[in-house]
């Protein structure tokens, strides 16, 4: 596949606007959006309650949901009324749906996307945007063949924190961007996202176990790989895709950055040693960007003392706060404290308006696919270097991972 630039995947995308297969890519600014809900667990319940709250003022409504567990399938129905299916598939064939928010575990994301956007549906997908930075280069290329709008569920992005921080780099505030760091750290008693195994799952009789497994390893029935998927790699990056993706994502924003030249990563299993959990409960990355900076990612699932959101620079330092951002001159730099007081926020409800708004009047998005494959790519690079244990290279020319 060759190498991808924002141009032209922007140009790409144009054309292909005009050509896509689905009606609902030329629906009207005022009509009405109906909303596919694929994958019903608990952070699909959150949205579709989210959904089901702005329907009447958003214009929208959910009229289907998938899942390949008839408790949660219920449970969705309930929630929104609308039409159950167990195979997301016949879901994407129905033609009353104008988009589909994807918010199973990692591994589905990427058939499930590339599915979507063949049968002509818009797309919220969860984070992270693929489970493997080559998935997320077949879900650029299928984004730039249809044209569909496609939101990544970062929705730290509808904060506009980070778009500003942005114009002040830009500008030349900060000086030259040395480093930035950024954390995600929790503190869990017993052991660390383990969820409750819920009664009822019976694989066989309403639960669909290969369904579910889809493109993974096939594995017999685990309910600790169900309910407690981000403990495998088969499934989940853990801290990486479920943790830093958030993090990084803000940083790449910021300062407008593409792809690392450089990443290395440590960590490992300092508390929870009983837990059966393959991911690591402490991970930390340090990323290089071609002329700079570093970037430091650190996270424990033990210790949930923060670290400071910070851009340095040779000016100046900003610093991310609750509130938006202050800006103060560093070392001998004369000049006054700029602070920024942020609209928008991190919020699931404001994400899928920023989708809509993209549908009907087609304003930018928020963190589209580019966003969605540069933060995959941060990530993977972490992983890639815990996992052997080595120094890692974004190889350009190819788009990939190499070990060094």
């Amino acid at each position: 596949m060759d190498a991808i630039s924002r141009r032209g995947f922007l140009s790409g995308a144009a054309v292909a606007l005009t050509t896509a297969k689905s009606y609902s890519q030329i629906a009207g600014a005022g009509e009405r959006l109906r909303i596919g809900v694929i994958g019903c667990g608990g952070m699909a319940e959150g949205h579709m309650r989210a959904l089901m709250k702005m329907k009447e003022q958003a214009n929208i409504d959910v009229v289907a949901v998938c899942d390949v567990w008839e408790k949660r399938l219920e449970k969705a129905v309930e929630i929104t009324g609308g039409k159950p299916y167990k195979d997301y598939r016949h879901l994407l064939d129905d033609r009353n749906i104008d988009y589909v928010l994807i918010a199973t575990p990692e591994h589905w994301h990427c058939q499930m996307t590339i599915d979507a956007a063949e049968a002509g549906k818009h797309i919220y997908c969860e984070k992270p945007m693929t489970h493997t930075v080559e998935q997320a280069k077949k879900v650029v290329a299928q984004i730039k063949k249809t044209g569909v709008k496609m939101q990544v569920g970062v929705q730290g992005m509808s904060d506009d924190s980070y778009e500003s921080a942005f114009e002040q780099v830009k500008k030349g505030t900060l000086g030259k961007v040395v480093i930035a760091q950024i954390d995600y750290s929790r503190n869990h008693v017993g052991d660390f996202w383990a969820y409750p195994i819920e009664e009822g799952a019976e694989p066989g009789v309403n639960l669909d176990w290969k369904a579910w497994l889809g493109p993974a390893p096939k594995r017999p029935w685990d309910p600790n790989r169900f309910f407690r998927w981000r403990w495998f790699w088969d499934y989940s990056s853990g801290i990486a895709s479920d943790l830093f993706v958030h993090r990084v994502t803000r940083i790449i924003k910021s300062l407008g950055l593409t792809f690392p030249e450089r990443g290395a990563a440590c960590g490992g299993t300092w508390q929870f040693t009983e837990s059966k959990a393959e991911v690591p409960d402490t991970f930390n990355i340090l990323l290089d960007y071609p002329g700079g900076p570093t970037v430091i990612l650190v996270s424990s699932m033990a210790n949930d003392t923060p670290v400071e959101h910070v851009l340095r620079g040779h000016k100046a330092t900003l610093t991310f706060t609750s509130t938006g951002w202050v800006i103060r001159p560093q070392g001998k730099e004369k000049g006054q404290e700029i602070v920024h007081k942020k609209t928008g926020r991190e919020d699931i409800t404001l994400h899928h308006q920023n989708l809509m708004a993209a549908i009907r009047k087609n304003e930018p998005l928020k963190c589209d696919c580019m966003l969605g494959y540069y933060g995959v790519v941060a990530c993977a690079m972490g992983v890639e270097s815990f996992r052997k244990q080595k120094y890692v290279r974004w190889d350009k020319a190819r788009e990939r991972i190499v070990t060094t």
